[in-house]
């Protein structure tokens, strides 16, 4: 007998865009028959994100997709776990009179994102990205309020514009399970997402999006048979300061100009 998907997870499937449902319930099965218990112990716990922000990143409508940026796993805080990889809830304001707003800098992979994005936007040197060297920079920014983000909503909605899938390798933060084990679990619905993606990219004679991997848990998915056909830009976490400077990530982003506000 198939393995049973709790009717709860499965209604979280309407909260994604309705072009994503059906691949959403192919990847709850899968896991379920990878593993019949997960699921059931998962849906009866207390998991990261709440308020049934689950399968949030899939309001990105899957034939706009052209980028899959894949983070580890909801951060480890109910008012930062949105569902979709690194927009820190917490985050409101980006800029402040020192730079960076305090919100920023204490969501590390989001502040050394953003410093990445101004060396690529050629706004600041590489090696001039801390303390004062930021402080002309922020006000400049908040001074331009018609032209520079000033919000991560902002900078969420411009990555979303570009095509980006915001998606961790986990799902869930449970603060009594291993990341690692929660990433080894959702592994089945990551290959029946990318699957998906590439059948819907074959029926429309598309190129396959660029799948953007950070971290360790993102690279263990080039074990995925089905991978191995996506284009692929990878870098360290960028929770490491070396992600600041990280060329191909420069390259990636800099003609997309994410700091600017869209019209």
């Amino acid at each position: 007998m198939p393995a049973t998907v709790p009717t709860a997870l499965l209604d979280l499937c309407s909260t994604a865009d309705p072009s994503w449902r059906a691949i959403l319930e192919n990847g709850l099965h899968a896991v379920a028959a990878a593993d019949p218990t997960y699921l059931p112990a998962l849906a009866q716990d207390n998991y990261l994100p709440t308020e049934g922000r689950l399968f949030a990143a899939f309001r990105q409508p899957l034939d706009a997709v052209r980028y899959v940026l894949v983070g580890e796993g909801p951060y480890p805080r109910e008012a930062s776990a949105t569902g979709v990889c690194f927009m820190d809830g917490a985050v409101g304001s980006l800029w402040s009179d020192k730079g960076l707003s305090k919100q920023v800098n204490r969501a590390t992979s989001l502040r050394n994102f953003m410093k990445m994005l101004l060396v690529a936007d050629g706004r600041v040197p590489a090696d001039k990205t801390s303390g004062d060297a930021l402080l002309d920079i922020a006000a400049t920014a908040q001074a331009d309020t018609a032209g520079t983000i000033q919000t991560l909503a902002d900078l969420q909605d411009n990555l979303t514009a570009h095509g980006f899938l915001l998606l961790n390798a986990s799902l869930v933060f449970r603060a009594h399970v291993a990341p690692a084990k929660d990433a080894k679990a959702w592994k089945p619905f990551f290959e029946t997402v990318l699957k998906g993606l590439a059948e819907h990219a074959a029926a429309r004679k598309q190129a396959l999006p660029t799948l953007v991997l950070w971290g360790k848990i993102a690279e263990q998915l080039h074990g995925l048979p089905v991978v191995e056909g996506f284009p692929r830009a990878v870098a360290e976490h960028p929770y490491n300061l070396t992600f600041i400077a990280h060329s191909g990530m420069q390259k990636l982003f800099g003609d997309m100009h994410l700091l600017k506000k869209r019209a």
